[in-house]
């Protein structure tokens, strides 16, 4: 029998754990995938928008970073590990709030589960190069599911440390390609041209604004972790801004390493002729031969790393909205031994199962369909999950009283929101860009958030109605004192 939302039988239970900044850092870093990005995605945005990606990205981060202060400043305010959606219910009230819950539920879960189309199809690719075997597509994202479940159900702990190694081996391989290109001078010798404003400032950039902010989607689940922290307060915070400014920096160099490597004024043209492979001819050409093959083999560990870290955010995001009524309460249950939200990882696992069979029975193609179209409303509804926040944080500290100063609580979060609705809008109009689909299939995956919205109100006004006393009471839990 499944449990409703007023079920009483399971007691309140909480998440526990030892981590530190640098295990949230990793989580949020591993769900970013810095190699699979790099790699794999930062090609089609020199392509599609010049040579000034590499600024592109250190915008994006730029805007990040501007976002994280109000955002980790509400942290301190807000004892909840709901993230976006505890902030936007304490910001612009319960309705909106679980609206938010439930597109962070669909973003999230979009995002993961696309995820395993890439898992399948890089794993194909270099099966068959290595040793000639061709495998159906559909078992490898199987395998990667069961694996993905087995270390999250385990502690929070073990899946940290997993991450850190997984990490650890993915930017170290970039990292050395990024070395060797600068120490031998690239293609024609180093210059800055990426960074010159007619570059930086030119008609593509907003294709590759899309691109860039796209590459930094999960940043924000250093929040989802705070009861699994040692000390949330101090942790989340430094969590963030070593998260942004890392990848803000380490996107940057590396794209421009990418670009100089194969020659400033031909690297468009070059990088044209074939995107999937410049980085791998690059690590090839300026380190050698078994680093090539090596990122081969690490672009998987990458991509494995990202499904494990979205797999985390989710059960811990599904946990917290469990505890605090809005889902059945059966799923705000921990595991006796790890501690873990085994009940809410199990429903994600079942969710990824039937979305990827309903693909593979479907012979879809795993990147171009599975990765792209399931992935895309997913990256849509982050942006505009962060919008609201952003908003949501100005709304909450105007009726709060709290000495945190006008730049965390007035200026920052202002220009973060109109820097997050532009990047909304321009990765809304570049969307045939980012899935090179038809009109009717852009429309269909647009159609996706709108929906949900639509539904998360829906849901609302049943939680209002039938449990008014916990919907009064969701905008109100949690408030803690402000660090001083």
């Amino acid at each position: 029998m499944t449990d409703s939302p007023h079920t009483t039988a399971v007691p309140p239970q909480a998440l526990h754990g030892n981590l530190g900044t640098g295990d949230i850092a990793f989580f949020v870093v591993s769900a970013a995938a810095p190699l699979t990005v790099m790699a794999g995605i930062a090609p089609f945005a020199i392509m599609s928008g010049g040579i000034g990606a590499p600024a592109a990205y250190l915008f994006a981060g730029i805007a990040l970073a501007i976002f994280s202060i109000g955002f980790t400043t509400m942290a301190r305010h807000v004892d909840a590990g709901g993230a976006f959606y505890a902030y936007i219910t304490r910001g612009m009230g319960a309705r909106t709030g679980i609206a938010a819950a439930c597109l962070a539920l669909f973003a999230y879960n979009a995002l993961q589960i696309g995820l395993y189309g890439l898992f399948a199809s890089a794993t194909q690719a270099t099966v068959h190069a290595l040793v000639g075997v061709n495998i159906p597509w559909s078992v490898y994202a199987f395998a990667a599911i069961i694996l993905v479940a087995l270390a999250g159900h385990r502690n929070i702990d073990f899946g940290a440390k997993l991450l850190g190694v997984l990490l650890f081996a993915e930017t170290g391989i970039l990292a050395l390609t990024d070395v060797a290109v600068v120490v031998q001078g690239g293609a024609h010798g180093l210059e800055l041209s990426s960074f010159a404003p007619t570059h930086a400032i030119s008609p593509g950039t907003g294709i590759l604004l899309a691109f860039a902010f796209g590459a930094f989607i999960g940043f924000e689940s250093t929040a989802i972790y705070r009861g699994e922290a040692r000390d949330p307060k101090r942790t989340v915070p430094r969590a963030t801004y070593i998260a942004v400014g890392f990848l803000a920096v380490f996107y940057a160099f590396t794209c421009w390493t990418i670009i100089e490597a194969v020659g400033v004024h031909q690297a468009v043209q070059i990088i044209t002729k074939d995107p999937t492979s410049v980085v791998f001819h690059v690590t090839d050409q300026y380190v050698g031969s078994w680093a090539a093959d090596a990122m081969y083999v690490l672009i998987i560990s990458s991509v494995f790393a990202a499904l494990l870290a979205f797999h985390n955010a989710i059960n811990r995001y599904t946990f917290s909205l469990a505890q605090e009524g809005i889902l059945p309460a059966r799923l705000g249950r921990t595991h006796p031994k790890h501690g873990s939200p085994h009940t809410a990882g199990v429903l994600q696992t079942a969710l990824a199962v039937v979305v990827v069979a309903a693909f593979a029975i479907a012979h879809a193609d795993p990147y171009r369909q599975l990765l792209i179209w399931v992935n895309t409303p997913g990256v849509i509804g982050i942006v505009l999950l962060q919008a609201l926040t952003a908003l949501a944080v100005l709304l909450y500290f105007q009726r709060t009283a709290h000495n945190e100063g006008v730049l965390r609580t007035v200026v920052a979060p202002a220009v973060s929101a109109v820097l997050m609705a532009g990047a909304l809008y321009l990765m809304i109009s570049k969307m045939v860009l980012l899935t090179g689909a038809s009109a009717t299939v852009n429309n269909v995956l647009m159609g996706c958030v709108p929906v949900v919205l639509v539904a998360g109100y829906a849901v609302a006004a049943v939680v209002r109605s039938k449990r008014r006393e916990t919907y009064d009471g969701l905008a109100q839990p949690h408030e803690v004192p402000a660090a001083s």
